[in-house]
């Protein structure tokens, strides 16, 4: 049985099915995100004393070269769509390695971070400023690692169905990137709230 709009748009929306399908979870993301931030901004706001990002601990130098592996990610999340559209598999398969290789660098090095809060004793029980961080990273990191799994399997087992239905894995890894790129702008906003303001 073949699942209608799969590779061509529906007539009423324009898109094909996935597409919609990805907009709806990534407004619920958008809401789940947005409720975090203005729980962080709420907090922050009727605090007496706030700590900045540096006196827990924080490491600008490592966020910022962390925010730059994100940024570099998109761009080759792009260039593997766009390989695709123009027929080269090859450009694909090293544009998503790429991508895959800056989400594992992203958690190493967070991963990094979270040690060094846990050498100094520095939990989520702390204070209110490192739950907030915890919380907000932790969760930025669970959503990185289900970029990377989805995106690893389009760049092994999964491309065997460029082979059968060129057109509809296309879909599929627009719909990661559109997935990836939310991932990477939610990190866009932690950056400055946690680490830098």
């Amino acid at each position: 049985m073949q699942v209608p709009y799969t590779s061509t748009p529906r007539p009423d929306t324009g898109l094909y099915n996935a597409k919609v399908g990805i907009w709806l979870f990534l407004a619920s993301e958008v809401m789940l995100f947005g409720a975090l931030f203005s729980s962080y901004v709420l907090l922050r706001v009727g605090a007496l004393t706030w700590p900045h990002g540096s006196e827990m601990g924080l490491s600008i130098p490592l966020a910022t070269f962390n925010t730059m592996v994100l940024i570099a990610s998109s761009v080759t999340m792009v260039m593997s769509w766009a390989s695709l559209k123009m027929h080269n598999f090859r450009a694909y398969k090293m544009y998503m390695g790429l991508t895959v290789l800056c989400a594992l660098i992203f958690l190493g090095v967070k991963s990094v971070e979270y040690s060094m809060k846990f050498e100094h004793h520095l939990f989520p029980s702390h204070n209110t400023f490192m739950a907030i961080y915890f919380t907000l990273t932790g969760l930025h990191g669970l959503h990185v690692i289900g970029g990377l799994i989805v995106n690893s399997y389009f760049w092994g087992p999964g491309s065997r169905m460029w082979a059968s239905d060129p057109e509809r894995f296309t879909n599929r890894i627009e719909v990661a990137g559109l997935y990836w790129h939310f991932v990477d702008l939610v990190w866009i906003f932690l950056f400055p709230l946690l680490y830098l303001l």
